[in-house]
């Protein structure tokens, strides 16, 4: 059986040409998070094909999951960067991204951090008018012009978790339409800043393509508003946000969904951005622990397992669905149980109400799409460490993050 990039052989779960359960025995590490180079490669390209024919640039999202040596493959392939810090800006010239295909996002950028930006002659989103005047403070410092966007709020709704749309009335990101006009005003006036393109982003798991094509609607009218003042805009920047089937329904659009849904609607004399960060690494990744032990009473059923919320927040974070299963066989009994952690917290659970065969003590347990917003999120704490990462490609497993001691 096939799972996301993973698959099972003899009843053991196998990562490309590696059995998980022996990386487990053969590792002092535990939890750890694991990841395909190929499933990664595969997400990567699907991109690239569904774009041919559209003139494009895949920015690779930084914030899904940061670990060095696998940008340095995503880079490889000809990615692009997208950033929302100055130390991710530092990773991206370590990993050698090219800066001219690099975007500096958020809504609250540092001076220092725009300086750096600036510097490294990357594009840099406007998201307020304050932001305006410190990119533009930046730009006077080092003495360079700067190539920005304005992130635009086309205030649609991306159906998703409360927590994780970005372009609603009420979002602290980008510029609302009706301050666009002295927005514009500012950047003619000024000899520091180049307009180049536009931004929006809407949110992140969205399974609905129509949002995208929506709000490439909106975008388009933006644009057409804007170089009716005179500006050259060069760029439509539709961020990122596609979903991954974390639930297993195999309903959730592919990469060819969401471009075939806005082709006809990109003109000739554009060049799409899009900015992928879950869609590229969510099913590349898996958290691998082990069970402590099972709890059973009248009203719950607990398997406890070294991994936490601290390896994993967002079922905590976003009540968020995990699937879950086991590396190895096993054929206990099957009940309904939380897969919780050992942190002291109510909110420490993995899973809720999972139908699952009762483990042994040291059983391998999974939990799938770990691949983005995972690792980059844990924390320390009750004053536990962050876990170790590994690389699978082809037979071979390669420690890329040390656990912390």
């Amino acid at each position: 059986m096939r799972v996301m990039g993973f698959q099972f052989k003899a009843g053991y779960l196998n990562c490309e040409e590696v059995r998980v359960k022996d990386i487990q025995n053969q590792i002092s590490g535990s939890p750890f998070f694991l990841y395909s180079l190929k499933k990664i490669k595969e997400n990567y390209q699907a991109y690239i094909t569904a774009l041919e024919g559209i003139r494009s640039i895949v920015s690779y999202a930084f914030k899904a999951n940061n670990n060095l040596a696998i940008l340095k493959h995503l880079q490889k392939l000809g990615s692009g960067a997208v950033l929302v810090s100055g130390n991710e800006l530092k990773l991206a010239k370590a990993a050698g991204f090219d800066p001219h295909r690099t975007i500096f996002n958020g809504n609250g950028k540092t001076m220092d951090e725009l300086i750096l930006a600036v510097q490294n002659e990357v594009r840099v989103n406007i998201d307020s008018a304050f932001d305006l005047q410190h990119i533009q403070r930046a730009a006077k410092t080092v003495g360079k012009r700067v190539d920005v966007l304005i992130r635009i709020n086309p205030e649609i709704d991306a159906e998703v978790h409360p927590y994780l749309t970005t372009a609603l009335h009420d979002s602290k990101f980008g510029i609302r339409n009706d301050r666009l006009t002295d927005l514009l005003e500012s950047i003619r006036s000024s000899d520091l800043l180049n307009l180049v393109g536009v931004h929006c982003h809407l949110g992140t798991t969205i399974k609905k393509v129509s949002i995208f094509r929506d709000a490439t609607r909106v975008m388009m009218k933006m644009i057409e508003v804007i170089r009716d003042k005179g500006f050259d805009i060069q760029y439509l920047n539709l961020g990122g946000g596609l979903g991954i089937d974390y639930e297993k329904t195999e309903s959730v659009p592919t990469q060819s969904d969401l471009i075939d849904s806005i082709r006809e609607l990109i003109p000739d004399d554009l060049v799409l951005i899009i900015e992928p960060g879950r869609s590229i690494m969510g099913n590349a990744g898996i958290l691998v622990t082990r069970v402590i032990g099972v709890k059973t009473g009248e009203y719950k059923n607990f398997i406890v397992i070294d991994g936490s919320m601290t390896e994993l927040i967002r079922p905590a974070l976003y009540n968020a669905y995990h699937h879950i299963g086991f590396i190895e066989p096993v054929d206990g009994e099957v009940n309904t149980y939380d897969v919780v952690g050992p942190v002291c917290e109510s909110t420490d659970f993995l899973a809720k109400d999972r139908d699952l065969p009762t483990p042994h003590e040291g059983a391998g347990l999974v939990v799938y799409d770990a691949g983005a917003y995972c690792y980059v999120m844990s924390s320390n704490y009750n004053m536990r460490m962050r876990s170790p990462e590994y690389l699978v490609n082809g037979d071979r497993v390669i420690q890329i993050r040390r656990g912390e001691t």
